[in-house]
């Protein structure tokens, strides 16, 4: 069983000291890889996860994104079936959060069950199959990305007038479009409208201009898209 199983923590367990082939060969030839296997096993993950330049070099120098791969790499040594995913991005820059998620994808596309906690709600949308959310070690939600973004939240719009002394006669124009709506003004200047409709946005954009009290932005959100414009 526990040779079927990987896992990556929450930060890269490597030895900075040793260089990325380092790694990989001494936890190969702890699950007592013979030196020659430990060293192709090495080679090709080193490829398959972009690393062939900075592969005899010492972890200490590599970048955040680097270690995490990295780390993913030490993990899929005895090609597990089931590899478990501690916040893998956690820390790391959008560009190294990227690479990681694009590791995570190549790796589901082999065959690979990957069980990923995350507290970051795109990458739980990007990534997963399935969800299973928990609040304090209870599961309070379960199901697809689709299914959750649809079961929670709304749709909503979003106006930001170009003069704030024009937000009256802003939320006086959606109410009209919006009659069921009741609009809410955030500290920010925005008025923002739960329940609105894509139409309303279509309707009500021109209607601004016409009125003499353009928008400098609105967006319709909903929990699918996002559609938006400006003016």
């Amino acid at each position: 069983m526990r040779r079927r199983i990987g896992l990556t923590g929450q930060y890269a367990a490597v030895d900075e000291a040793l260089s990325g082939t380092a790694n990989l060969v001494l936890v190969a030839r702890l699950l007592d890889m013979p030196r020659a296997a430990a060293r192709a096993r090495a080679a090709e993950l080193i490829e398959r996860f972009g690393l062939v330049e900075a592969a005899g070099r010492r972890v200490r120098t590599y970048s955040g994104g680097m270690r995490r791969r990295l780390d993913l790499a030490v993990s899929l040594i005895g090609r597990p079936e089931v590899l478990f995913l501690d916040e893998p991005t956690t820390g790391l820059d959008p560009r190294h959060r990227n690479e990681v998620w694009d590791s995570v994808r190549e790796l589901a596309a082999d065959g690979v069950t990957v069980l990923l906690t995350t507290q970051y709600l795109e990458e739980a949308d990007q990534l997963a199959d399935d969800l299973v959310v928990l609040d304090h070690g209870r599961v309070i939600a379960a199901g697809t990305p689709a299914t959750l973004k649809t079961e929670v939240g709304g749709q909503r719009l979003h106006v930001r007038p170009m003069r704030r002394g024009d937000l009256a006669t802003v939320a006086a124009l959606v109410g009209r479009l919006a009659p069921d709506a009741e609009p809410v003004l955030d500290p920010g200047g925005e008025l923002i409208v739960p329940g609105a409709t894509p139409g309303c946005c279509t309707a009500s954009a021109p209607s601004w201009t016409r009125r003499g009290s353009p928008s400098r932005s609105w967006v319709f959100a909903c929990p699918a898209s996002t559609t938006s414009s400006s003016a």
